[in-house]
């Protein structure tokens, strides 16, 4: 319910159109029982021949109410949906705004796919909240005791019996079907789940999967993921549609009570004959207002399983309710970074991906981190971005706390290259525009020359992904557009990993000659030109097991001298 409560804050900005769909529902429900009510009277009195004048008035009474009620049905569609588009808008916003802060770590919790299937399709079952479960029982309730109400100056024993009628329908019915809804809706959302993952891998690994002709299997699995979530669907189905006829049953049960009662008292002489079908036709339209409670616990439990399922990704954005209080790290200044017996691992995972580092950063100092792939290189530069928070130990930048700092202040200094660099749908000078809006396209040519890629055009087309790109190209442009971007800290995973020699040697020219003031750290299996570096830090394992200068590292004859002399006999 806590779940709820927020979609209930958010809702209710919109309480100027959710008071005019109840007014308007109410309007609508006790018309439609007046028109009905008023057509059999008319039908009862037009037997006795009354005057005529008694006829035009009725007639006129009837014609009138289902004008209202057509009026007022309308008005009562337009502000819901008009509410239900706009709490939507303020449900996804809202989510979003709590999901971004928590990107790119969330990744690590929850695959692609069922993200998208939380934000996506619980958004959107969200839209019956409001529709099907808040509002709709308001209006019922006030139809029907203003029903009862009127029904008992006719006939207390009938307007009992509607009352019945109220409790079975609207509560009772629909409270022994929530039972079994539970589990069936859960397992719905789950398969949904299921399948979205499913259908993101298999469009994702499409290549792959038909390089090494394991399509066919995957395709099973997605059936079998499909097939599970339609037979899930079929359970609801038919859950629902036997609340709805159970429903449809007692209603019509009630309203068969009516007749029998109102005939009984009629031949008693405790009711009028006139206003029998005036009552019977009162109960077959109130009853049509209960309809809906059929599936009220249907999108009730709906409703609470996507809030929980949605909000869940974004619940530790309450924990960190404090960082509006963190610090900045302070801008165009050269930072120095210190690690304190840091150690890391993903969640879930039972290897330790760092362990125990200790590591100084001078201002403006050069560091290479070397050593074979899965030691825990490419993790240290994600704890130093703030991207996954140590398990223990403290980073500090100039002394501060990491954790007393804004992710985004550190982002903002960072010059960063990874080994997987995204590149979006658009042109070569749009992702070059990500380093910064107020860039000249003077400035993005000659960057492009010093990574060797004089031969682009700005306004070349870039693919979804960089699809079009060879890795070497993918690499020097993200390693141009790092070099356009603004910050006094460098953080390079094998940037040029890709790259042919002369490449990166000019590449690495020009790098280091714009970095030459700024604190550098740079991750690389490549053990040539590091000779310059200020420190070499070698870890094996997710600990680090070296570090000194480059002379240093070769007389003491270690694992980076083992490593260098095999690079030797390789080359």
């Amino acid at each position: 319910m806590r779940d709820l409560r927020i979609v209930i804050k958010l809702m209710m900005v919109e309480k100027k159109d959710i008071l005019y769909s109840i007014i308007f529902g109410f309007i609508a429900g006790i018309t439609a029982v007046g028109l009905f009510a008023a057509s059999g009277y008319l039908i009862s009195k037009a037997a006795f021949a009354p005057p005529l004048y008694t006829l035009i008035i009725i007639t006129s009474t009837v014609k009138l109410l289902g004008l209202t009620k057509a009026f007022a049905r309308y008005a009562e569609r337009y502000f819901s949906h008009r509410a239900t588009f706009t709490i939507l808008s303020n449900l996804r916003v809202s989510f979003f705004e709590k999901l971004e802060p928590l990107a790119p770590t969330i990744f690590h919790r929850y695959r692609s796919g069922d993200l998208l299937s939380r934000i996506v399709g619980d958004v959107e079952s969200l839209q019956n909240f409001f529709l099907r479960v808040f509002y709709p029982p308001i209006v019922l309730v006030m139809v029907f005791l203003s029903t009862i109400l009127f029904t008992a100056f006719f006939s207390l024993s009938v307007a009992l019996v509607l009352l019945v009628g109220l409790i079975l329908t609207a509560f009772v019915v629909p409270a022994l079907f929530a039972v079994r809804q539970v589990k069936i809706d859960r397992n719905v959302r789950e398969g949904r789940g299921e399948l979205s993952t499913e259908v993101t891998e298999f469009l994702h690994g499409f290549r792959d999967l038909k390089i090494y002709q394991k399509l066919d299997r995957k395709e099973q699995k997605l059936i079998e993921s499909s097939d599970a979530y339609i037979d899930e669907q079929e359970k609801e189905s038919i859950n629902t549609l036997y609340n709805q006829s159970v429903n449809s049953f007692v209603a019509l049960l009630a309203s068969w009570f009516v007749l029998a009662l109102g005939a009984y008292q009629v031949a008693n002489g405790q009711l009028e004959g006139v206003f029998l079908a005036m009552l019977l036709m009162i109960s077959l339209t109130v009853f049509e207002d209960a309809g809906p409670m059929a599936v009220f616990p249907i999108h009730m439990q709906d409703s609470k399983r996507a809030a929980t399922r949605l909000f869940s990704v974004v619940r530790e954005e309450e924990g960190e309710a404090e960082e509006a209080h963190l610090d900045e790290l302070e801008s165009n200044k050269v930072p120095s970074i210190e690690m304190k017996d840091v150690t890391f691992a993903f969640p879930d995972e039972w290897r330790t991906a760092v362990k125990n580092v200790d590591l100084k950063l001078p201002a403006g100092s050069k560091t290479a981190i070397v050593g074979p792939s899965g030691s825990g290189k490419s993790t240290l530069l994600q704890l130093l971005l703030k991207i996954s928070p140590a398990n223990q130990g403290n980073i500090s930048f100039n002394g501060i706390s990491i954790d007393q700092l804004h992710a985004e202040s550190i982002w903002k200094e960072a010059k960063v290259v990874l080994q997987e660099n995204h590149f979006f749908y658009g042109t070569v000078r749009d992702n070059l525009l990500l380093a910064g809006d107020e860039l000249s396209d003077e400035e993005m040519e000659t960057m492009l020359a010093n990574v060797q890629l004089e031969y682009f055009n700005l306004a070349d087309p870039i693919f979804e992904k960089g699809e079009n790109l060879s890795g070497g190209e993918k690499q020097r442009l993200a390693t141009a557009r790092a070099m356009l971007k603004g910050g006094r800290l460098w953080l390079l995973d094998e940037p040029t990993s890709s790259v042919d020699a002369l490449t990166e040697q000019s590449i690495y020219e020009h790098l280091f000659e714009q970095a030459s003031d700024d604190t550098l750290v740079l991750v690389s299996h490549r053990l040539t030109g590091l000779e310059k570096m200020d420190q070499i830090i070698v870890m094996e394992q997710g600990a680090i097991i070296e570090s000194g200068t480059f002379e240093a590292l070769m007389q003491a004859k270690g694992y980076f001298y083992e490593m260098k002399e095999i690079e030797k006999h390789l080359l």
